[in-house]
């Protein structure tokens, strides 16, 4: 595939980072019952992140965890003959919190429904909210995101790759062709 563009680099990151902690504090009037679930691979070190963003501000921790959705995903048959199940346990209850459901990029929606139905499974929140870091459009699911790092309009042809240093040894999103 073919990069494109560059849609952001360390610095936008961090900038979208900080901005969308800030969010989440704002909207929910502070971090009181707040826990923050990453869908793994790249939402889980974005939460972490966010979690840390939010800790400088606040003085305070947020609770983390990771989902898996293998699961719960509808195009298993699509991926594997005999998928990974995994059932996903939370170290934290989140009966009656504000949780917020972080991920790298917002597509179809089929990977955010995925994940409410494993949350779901594990207890039941208060509230659910969705932080994304690239909203790229194509929605086949009526799914939209509270915070939003950036909008990037897309055609189907065209791939965003996030990549986080902890997973990658790089800071950067990028648009690819693909071939």
């Amino acid at each position: 595939m073919k990069t494109k563009a560059i849609l952001l680099d360390q610095k936008a990151i961090s900038r979208a980072t900080t901005r969308i902690s800030h969010e989440i504090i704002e909207k929910n009037k502070g971090i009181e019952d707040l826990v923050l679930v990453g869908i793994k691979t790249r939402g889980v070190p974005f939460s972490q992140r966010i979690a840390e963003k939010i800790n400088e501000i606040e003085g305070k921790k947020v609770p983390v965890e990771e989902l898996d959705i293998t699961l719960y995903r509808d195009d298993l048959s699509e991926i594997s003959d005999s998928p990974l199940v995994k059932k996903s346990q939370f170290k934290t209850d989140i009966r009656n919190k504000n949780v917020i459901l972080i991920d790298d990029v917002l597509y179809t929606g089929r990977t955010v429904r995925a994940a409410l139905d494993a949350i779901v499974d594990n207890d039941r929140p208060k509230k659910i909210q969705l932080a994304v870091l690239i909203d790229r459009g194509h929605r086949e699911l009526p799914i939209r995101p509270d915070y939003i790092g950036k909008n990037v309009p897309t055609s189907k042809s065209e791939v965003v790759s996030v990549k986080f240093n902890e997973i990658d040894d790089k800071d950067e999103v990028t648009i690819k062709e693909k071939a």
